[in-house]
């Protein structure tokens, strides 16, 4: 019930009213059944506007820290978290990753739109960044289509290290479904796997138009925390972390 009273009610006016968003391609999203939405990662408000402009309820796997704080704060956070449709994960092992692979797939088993983020954490300077293989796991298990969602404007409405959100129009594209049938029973082959990814890794650059970087943007913001570095100041390719390569294409 939260869930469309803030989409319809509180939050999602303000946000249409500010923003301005549109979408494009939302006739790609199916109307009824299971599908894995793919998106870029820009903001925290991504997981705002991508559920705003979809027609049916989206599901996001979230870190187990939204849900476990302490008094009032901790409590209206969790309440917020639930109510808007997030679920709990514990992301701190390897068999903490596999329950949060299972969740997902008993979420898409139940018909659900499940909006995953295959780069695992925000991109730290507005470059895409290489992708985790878990989304292709659920994928191949799930069966679910895999519809891949770029985010535009977001970053502008909340920036690298802000906490508060500014007027600015957003764009949410969605692209075609991308079709993995030809690797059906491979589930668990990891060179399959990530061929899968770096396939949703390269619609996702057609799609933004953005630089791709073959490392994980968690290594990337874990290398400048040590540095006691942001990257959000760097204005050239060349001051930045992270060599370029084209993930592979469908060809690839």
């Amino acid at each position: 019930m939260l869930y469309w009273v803030m989409k319809h009610l509180l939050l999602g006016p303000v946000m249409k009213l500010f923003c301005r968003p549109k979408v494009e391609g939302v006739e790609h999203v199916p109307t009824t059944g299971g599908a894995i939405l793919v998106s870029n990662h820009l903001a925290v408000a991504d997981s705002f506007f991508m559920p705003l402009m979809m027609p049916r309820r989206v599901t996001f796997l979230a870190k187990r820290e939204y849900f476990t704080g302490k008094g009032i704060k901790g409590r209206f956070k969790k309440y917020f978290f639930s109510g808007v449709g997030q679920v709990p994960i514990d992301r701190s092992s390897g068999a903490a990753a596999q329950a949060a692979l299972d969740t997902g797939i008993r979420l898409l088993s139940e018909g659900k739109l499940l909006g995953v983020y295959p780069e695992g954490t925000r991109s730290p300077d507005g470059r895409l960044y290489k992708g985790k293989t878990g989304v292709a796991r659920m994928a191949l298990e799930s069966r679910a289509p895999v519809i891949p969602i770029a985010m535009f404007g977001t970053d502008k409405v909340n920036p690298i290290g802000s906490k508060m959100w500014y007027p600015h129009r957003v764009l949410v594209k969605v692209g075609p479904p991308l079709d993995f049938s030809r690797y059906e029973g491979m589930a668990g082959d990891r060179f399959v796997e990530r061929s899968i990814t770096d396939e949703i890794m390269y619609a996702l650059m057609e799609l933004s138009g953005q630089e791709y970087v073959d490392v994980y943007a968690a290594k990337i913001k874990d290398d400048l925390a040590a540095q006691g570095k942001q990257v959000a100041g760097w204005t050239s390719p060349s001051q930045r972390p992270g060599e370029g390569r084209l993930p592979r294409s469908k060809a690839g």
